[in-house]
């Protein structure tokens, strides 16, 4: 699973305070919990790991649920490089 890179990419995309990526688990929320993400930070973080994993992520391929936590982000990215 692609875990620890979502966690990295989370920390340097939202600037989270150092040591707050290595406290978040496959089951820690995201939408709602973590107050950097906001709906701009969202676009950006799609940018990011679409540059990162290379690949596109079409509009109607996201929606609440692929943001839900840590873990169905990894999924979702585990999801798009084995499609």
């Amino acid at each position: 699973m692609y875990l620890q890179e979502i966690k990295t990419i989370l920390a340097d995309t939202l600037s989270l305070p150092p040591g707050a990526a290595d406290a978040l688990t496959a089951e820690s929320a995201l939408m709602g919990s973590i107050p950097e993400l906001d709906s701009m930070a969202v676009v950006q973080l799609i940018a990011t790991l679409e540059e990162q994993f290379g690949f596109a992520i079409d509009d109607d391929e996201i929606d609440a649920s692929t943001f839900a936590t840590v873990g169905t982000l990894a999924a979702f990215v585990q999801h798009k490089l084995t499609a």
